[in-house]
This record gives C-alpha cells, sequence and structure tokens, in this order.
C-alpha cells in the first residue's frame, strides 16, 4: 500500500488488475481517499471498459482498474506499475523508478499501519499479556488508517512555510514557493 501510496503521490502510473470489479472500485477509491488532503488531478477510471483499453498507452499518470481477463493486454507496457489484488502483488517495470518516504517517516508509517491492522503485534513480545487487547471495528480501523495517513502528511508538510517568500516590488506582494529550502 506504501509503495503504491508512493506512486501516485510521484504521478507514476498504477493499473489495477482484479476479477471483481467491487474490489478494483474499492481499491481504487482507497489509493485516493489515502491522499487527502490532496486532490488527484490526473486520469482516474475505477473500472475502464474492454473497448478502451488503448488508453493504457496514454503518457499521462492515471489509476485505473481492469478486469483480469485483460491482463494478456497489459504485459506489454512498460511504464506502468501493476498491482494483482487477486494475487496480492505489485509489479514494478525496471524502467520505473518510484521514490519512497524518507526514511525516518516511512519506519514509522509502516509501524503504525502495522499496530492499527495486527494490534496483537504490539503485546506479542511481552512476558505478562494485558487483559484488554481488542481489535478495531472495521469502521474504527478505517479511520485509524487514515489517522496515520493524515500524520504522514503533517510530518512530510511541516515547516513550509519556511519555503515561501514575499515579492514586494508589485504593486501588489507575491507569495513564491522556494524550491531549493
Amino acid at each position: 500500500v506504501l509503495f503504491l501510496f508512493c506512486a501516485a503521490l510521484t504521478e507514476h502510473k498504477i493499473l489495477f488488475l482484479s476479477s471483481s470489479y467491487q474490489r478494483l472500485t474499492d481499491a481504487c477509491r482507497a489509493l485516493l481517499a489515502l491522499m487527502f488532503p490532496l486532490k488527484y488531478s490526473f486520469t482516474y477510471v475505477p473500472i475502464l471498459p474492454a473497448q478502451l483499453l488503448e488508453v493504457l498507452s496514454t503518457p499521462t499518470p492515471f489509476i485505473i482498474g481492469v478486469h483480469s481477463i485483460f491482463q494478456s493486454e497489459t504485459q506489454e507496457l512498460l511504464d506502468v506499475v501493476i498491482a494483482d489484488l487477486d494475487g496480492g502483488t505489485v509489479n514494478v517495470p525496471e524502467c520505473v523508478h518510484i521514490s519512497l518516504l524518507p526514511e525516518p517517516l516511512l519506519q514509522q508509517t509502516r509501524e503504525a499501519l502495522s499496530m492499527v491492522l495486527d494490534p496483537e503485534l504490539e503485546v506479542a513480545d511481552l512476558a505478562f499479556l494485558p487483559s484488554t487487547i481488542s481489535a478495531s471495528s472495521l469502521k474504527m480501523q478505517d479511520k485509524e488508517i487514515r489517522a496515520v495517513f493524515l500524520r504522514l502528511f503533517a510530518q512530510l508538510l511541516q515547516g513550509y512555510r519556511w519555503c515561501l517568500h514575499i515579492i514586494r516590488i508589485h504593486p501588489e506582494p507575491v507569495i513564491r514557493f522556494h524550491k531549493v529550502c
């Protein structure tokens, strides 16, 4: 999930394959939901019809879902990250380089996600287990996962104001983002 998240943030082409239309839609929507508060501004098609498979050759980034019976047509795509939802694999072509999160943030996010998805790991090494270990409901788990990604964005974007520069030579001040910061 973190790999697909980073691919979407760095504007790569992402293709979901599954034999279930519901799973395709859920996976595409989930990836967009994890990007909140950012909005995905490229092509987004949760279920691509068979007649439009040539759209996969577009040079622009996308998040598209395709039924797995068309998997043979996707084999020739050289610059597309393919997530097989039925097999649980993510295939990244050799020519695609996806930048992951900076290391302290990547490890913290992995640990936070594993604690949400498998809370028993937190107490696995304790000699005396606490009496109250309860798994979260699906609704609460969804909120906890969203909180992990919101915290990630807060950590990534903290201090962005230091990179804003006000230029006052114009009649109205102009705020400019200084990329070197």
